[in-house]
């Protein structure tokens, strides 16, 4: 079992508890509505940056490039909490993902 914060950008905070179950499921356990699509790691709808602590993804994260798994991008659909941690979620965490042609990616 962990502790995960989830932080928002616009200030708000909020902890949960994972036992055996993804980021996704604790936090709609909790009651918290977080952005997901596919639920399988393909679309990289429901990402979140770790901000502390350790994850592991259960399945291969299709929607996650190596580069933004070094820079601690979690696919939540996938991801279980390995220890107490503290997670950036909502939509904005998945616009960092894409690349803007004009500031020369």
């Amino acid at each position: 079992m962990a502790t995960v914060r989830l932080v928002w950008r616009d200030g708000r905070e909020a902890t949960v508890t994972a036992t055996d179950e993804t980021l996704l499921e604790a936090a709609e356990h909790a009651d918290f509505s977080l952005p997901f699509g596919c639920r399988t790691g393909a679309c990289a709808t429901c990402t979140g940056r770790l901000l502390d602590g350790d994850s592991t993804h259960v399945r291969q994260p299709r929607a996650l490039k190596q580069r933004h798994r070094d820079d601690g991008y979690v696919l939540l659909c996938i991801a279980r909490a390995k220890n107490d941690s503290a997670v950036e979620v909502g939509v904005d965490v998945h616009n960092d993902l894409l690349e803007n042609p004009r500031k020369g990616h």
